[in-house]
């Protein structure tokens, strides 16, 4: 009999990907999503996964009718508050649920100390709400599994990115405007030294971290894994490398955080490069190599280049 697996959030970055790969690997899969939405890639497997329409916020009973499917593993991608993940502890802590994959998320992290970060660090210090609700989930689900044996994993993605969505761009925001600068061979300015790091990581790259951590479910167990890519960038080597891109010669200034910001001129924006840069820093996927045999398939670069195409091809660039 097969296994089932309910993915929450199916549809969205990282859905996209892990619907077809739990479809391949003989699970029952079933794709919660508030809307029809279609996922960012097409994929032929997606006809052999249910999609069922619910929305955790709006329907009172969404708990309810998750039980009722009576899933063996439960992919929670979208869950932006702890309160959500003590409801499903409390519902799930004594059913045949085999497994629960917590997605949580890099932003758990504060400003960086020693690196790299490390993902079981009890001590994070998030900067935001977001963040701070993602580590209080981990912390809640590391004590129920100590305490009471609920399986739970946590994968933390960094940047998730790849065609057919808005990326972080060299500005650590997601104003198209550096990016078109470039395009167009005019001089940008980086915030300080340019030396702050993204990480960029493909949507796809996530999924296969969540699909390695069920079958590899005994290693996984009570753990906390980043989902990185081999390597990470600097604003520096993202600016010098789409000018690269571009076939434009790099034309790259700094300017002191205060002065970045008037030249920016999006409050909105300068806040979102901000939050992006004061936590830089570099994960290490070496223990997900070693417990889930976890390979990233793309580079950070050729991550980028796919998301950059993407740009172009939709309009969003436009190259002379």
């Amino acid at each position: 009999m097969k296994k089932k697996a309910v993915v929450i959030g199916g549809a969205g970055h990282i859905g996209t990907y892990l619907i077809p790969m739990l479809v391949e690997e003989g699970f029952e899969t079933i794709a919660i999503t508030r809307s029809m939405s279609k996922p960012y890639e097409d994929n032929p497997l997606w006809d052999k996964a249910k999609r069922v329409l619910m929305d955790r916020e709006k329907d009172s009973d969404f708990i309810d009718k998750l039980c009722e499917m009576k899933p063996d593993i439960i992919v929670d991608l979208v869950n932006f508050n702890i309160e959500e993940t003590k409801k499903i502890v409390s519902r799930f802590k004594d059913t045949d649920l085999s497994h629960y994959l917590y997605c949580s998320s890099c932003w758990a992290h504060g400003m960086a100390e020693l690196l790299p970060f490390n993902p079981d660090d009890e001590h994070k210090e998030p900067l935001d709400e977001y963040g701070k609700d993602k580590f209080a989930s981990e912390m809640y689900l590391k004590k129920e599994y100590e305490e009471n044996g609920f399986p739970y994993t946590v994968i933390a993605p960094g940047q998730i990115s790849g065609p057919g969505w808005t990326i972080i761009n060299p500005w650590g925001n997601t104003s198209f405007r550096v990016v078109q600068d470039i395009a167009d061979g005019k001089e940008i300015f980086l915030p300080n030294f340019g030396q702050e790091i993204i990480h960029h990581v493909h949507g796809y790259d996530v999924a296969q971290m969540f699909l390695k951590a069920i079958t590899h479910r005994d290693n996984a167990l009570g753990k906390v894994f980043d989902a990185e890519a081999e390597s990470h960038i600097t604003l520096y080597g993202y600016a010098k490398h789409l000018y690269k891109f571009f076939n434009k010669e790099p034309k790259i200034g700094f300017l002191p955080w205060d002065k970045w910001c008037e030249y920016e001129g999006n409050k909105d924006e300068c806040d979102h490069t901000y939050y992006h840069i004061v936590r830089s820093g570099t994960f290490s996927i070496e223990n997900a190599k070693k417990l889930l045999e976890y390979h990233p398939k793309y580079t950070n670069l050729e991550t980028i280049d796919l998301a950059i195409q993407s740009y172009i091809n939709r309009g969003l660039v436009k190259v002379k």
